[in-house]
């Protein structure tokens, strides 16, 4: 795996060490809106998971990435590509910082930056989309700013404490490929 690094963070790959960390964001339920969860994950689960981590993203169909500050092994939070289609040349990204002291610090849009160029070079893709919640303007300002438009709203598509919620699809064409 082609380490990740950028000024002030890196992604690399998940560890058997992350176990506890993957752990407590899964079973974060203030963040379960985002990540489309309802139920928490044992660590077995997890363990099987990280177990299983080491297969390829053609293989798995998914690259799940732990982002760390520069010098420090310690995971903050994660980033992922999903749903890779290696026909079509197109995945989903997903990112999530754990603790609310590591946001706003641009530490998302260093780890996002990696993971485009990364698509688009290393994996050849021709687009990443997002699916992001209506209500979630940091993450709706974070894919703009790098160019992914809203190309359709899901109306009432996300349920979330006896509400529902519209969700954006957000999509980053290669500009290479164009």
């Amino acid at each position: 795996m082609i380490t990740l690094k950028g000024n002030t963070i890196y992604l690399r790959a998940l560890e058997p060490e992350d176990l506890e960390f993957v752990y407590a964001i899964e079973n974060d339920e203030s963040i379960w809106e985002v990540s489309n969860t309802q139920t928490p994950y044992s660590r077995f689960l997890i363990r099987q998971y990280l177990e299983n981590a080491q297969q390829d993203i053609y293989e798995a169909k998914q690259l799940r990435l732990a982002i760390c500050k520069n010098g420090t092994p310690e995971a903050i939070g994660l980033i992922d590509l999903f749903d890779f289609d290696p026909r079509n040349q197109r995945a989903g990204v997903g990112i999530v910082i754990q603790k609310q002291e590591h946001r706003n610090q641009g530490i998302g849009s260093e780890a996002l930056e990696l993971l485009i160029k990364y698509s688009f070079t290393q994996l050849q893709l021709h687009q990443l989309y997002a699916n992001i919640g209506s209500e979630n303007n940091a993450s709706i300002n974070l894919f703009t700013n790098f160019g992914f438009r809203c190309v359709g709203i899901k109306k009432d598509w996300n349920r979330f404490q006896n509400h529902y919620t519209d969700e954006g699809l957000y999509q980053l064409i290669n500009p290479i490929n164009k």
